[in-house]
């Protein structure tokens, strides 16, 4: 079941928000505001059309490996994470996870199951402590029908969403572990600006998760990349040191020996 949660910030007047347990997690309004100002979702949003969704918007500070909710069960409201990471995943009847996305600060997830059905078709979990915004499934979808502006920016978001995932299929089914490694590289480079060197989000074994293999594999993908002077890692630090070879890997044009 999804938790419950305290309501922390007073709804705006014409909406109501359902609690229950307590999370002591809290943010000012003029703090809120900041953030949403800054998440994608709802960038360029006026101020009234702001705090309308701060006075929706409930609190959830969340420890590290705590779910957010389970796959099946109702989708009560969309999320967007304010600290930290979470991931949402796939269970298999064996239990082998397979990581769907990973979501960081500004990003939301579960609105296409708050639109498109009643369940969530997926886990969530929090890959470490951290904060989301709740926006209760009734309170949002009102506020959308009073300000259309906000489905069309949902409607952006979801639509690179479903690229995205589009990828992640066509990864798993069609590339070897090598050629999706570097895909993931490379797309983690371009988030960085497309400079030389970024930070590994994720450890090795969310990262096999993701690729659909396991954290031995990785390891040794990750050494021979750096034997070959493709890339040189050290911890977390990725220095790419030959970007062309690692396009052509991602694309399937050359082989890892």
């Amino acid at each position: 079941m999804t938790k419950d949660f305290e309501v922390l910030v007073v709804p705006a007047p014409g909406f109501t928000v359902e609690g229950g347990a307590r999370y002591g997690v809290s943010m000012v309004p003029e703090e809120m505001i900041g953030y949403l100002k800054k998440v994608p979702l709802f960038e360029g949003l006026p101020r009234h059309h702001l705090e309308e969704l701060a006075g929706i918007a409930v609190v959830q500070g969340l420890g590290q490996g705590e779910q957010i909710f389970f796959d099946g069960d109702e989708a009560r409201g969309l999320y967007v994470v304010v600290s930290g990471r979470v991931k949402v995943f796939k269970l298999s009847f064996e239990g082998k996870e397979q990581i769907l996305h990973v979501f960081g600060p500004g990003e939301p997830f579960g609105e296409a199951a708050v639109f498109a059905g009643r369940h969530f078709p997926a886990h969530a979990q929090a890959m470490e402590g951290g904060k989301v915004l709740f926006f209760p499934k009734d309170a949002f979808v009102e506020l959308i029908r009073r300000h259309p502006t906000l489905s069309l920016d949902m409607l952006a978001v979801l639509s690179l969403r479903l690229r995205k995932f589009t990828h992640l299929v066509e990864d798993l089914s069609l590339k070897e572990v090598p050629g999706r490694l570097a895909a993931y590289l490379l797309y983690l480079r371009e988030r960085a600006g497309g400079g030389s060197s970024f930070e590994l989000d994720i450890s090795k074994g969310q990262l096999a998760g993701l690729l659909g293999t396991v954290p031995e594999t990785i390891s040794r993908i990750f050494a021979k990349m750096n034997r070959q002077g493709i890339i040189r890692s050290q911890g977390a630090r990725i220095h790419v040191l030959d970007p062309e070879r690692l396009r052509r890997l991602s694309e399937g044009e050359e082989r890892l020996p």
